[in-house]
């Protein structure tokens, strides 16, 4: 019996797949999505099962399964796919450091203007009457789908402009407001909910909707709780809450400064 022939490039496939699967695991292990993954791994070992036991038909059957089984996955895991890429490409542009960043996005935020204050100073008295916000700050990627959704607003970014818009009372409260270099963009705007299953069940829709753009975009998100009056950002799909003005004010800057 001859030995199996292993290459270096044998070992280093399987390395990189070994990888891609472990990185898409920790991904969907947290989320709805694990159970499906779990289904289509025990259809795929029945029908090698089924193929090594030499059972034709029902071998075609889930082979006919498994061949459109593709586009399934891709609509299925659209989500995940999505943040999977997303932080292939952000993690290879902050390693590359911010000239790469510039080349392939621009620079498209800015933390001069004086508007980071206007958002501190809102939030911090929004928290105080307990009014709740959903606040995000646009960096590197471009939130296009989301703000053509909401009301357009382009407008300078001041603090009663931003309390107006979530007074409760207000047409705009619900949803978020966009922010992007310096300037409301749009108010009303629908966040994608993340799927995360360890969010904690006190944080409401907003923290879910915070969390979930942060996991497929690099937006930075400020959220104020109605119920409790707490302030807390969302940032690469982690919530640290309990700010107050000065830690929310140096937590926005650092954001805005890579």
């Amino acid at each position: 019996m001859d030995f199996i022939d292993i290459k270096i490039l044998d070992i280093i496939d399987i390395i990189v797949v070994a990888v891609l699967l472990y990185q898409l695991f920790r991904l969907i292990r947290r989320t709805n999505a694990i159970s499906i993954f779990a289904g289509i791994i025990t259809l795929y070992l029945t029908w090698l099962i089924v193929r090594l036991l030499g059972m034709e038909l029902l071998s075609f059957i889930l082979g006919q399964i498994l061949g459109v089984g593709v586009i399934a996955l891709i609509i299925v895991f659209q989500p995940e796919i999505r943040k999977f890429l997303f932080l292939i490409g952000d993690r290879y542009s902050r390693r590359k450091g911010p000239f790469l960043s510039r080349i392939l996005f621009g620079k498209r935020y800015s933390a001069s203007g004086g508007w980071i204050e206007e958002v501190v100073s809102a939030c911090v008295d929004m928290s105080l009457t307990k009014t709740g916000a959903l606040i995000v700050i646009t960096r590197n990627n471009e939130l296009n789908e989301y703000t053509e959704q909401g009301e357009q607003i382009d407008a300078v970014v001041k603090k009663s402009l931003l309390e107006s818009i979530f007074f409760k009372n207000s047409p705009l409260h619900d949803g978020a407001v966009i922010i992007e270099n310096g300037r409301i963009k749009a108010a009303r705007c629908i966040l994608p909910m993340s799927q995360e299953t360890d969010i904690p069940v006190h944080f409401g829709t907003r923290h879910r909707a915070a969390v979930g753009l942060t996991e497929v975009s690099d937006a930075f998100v400020i959220i104020v709780s109605e119920e409790r009056g707490q302030i807390s950002i969302a940032d690469n799909g982690v919530i640290v809450s309990n700010l107050n003005g000065d830690q929310l004010k140096n937590r926005l800057e650092n954001a805005m400064s890579h």
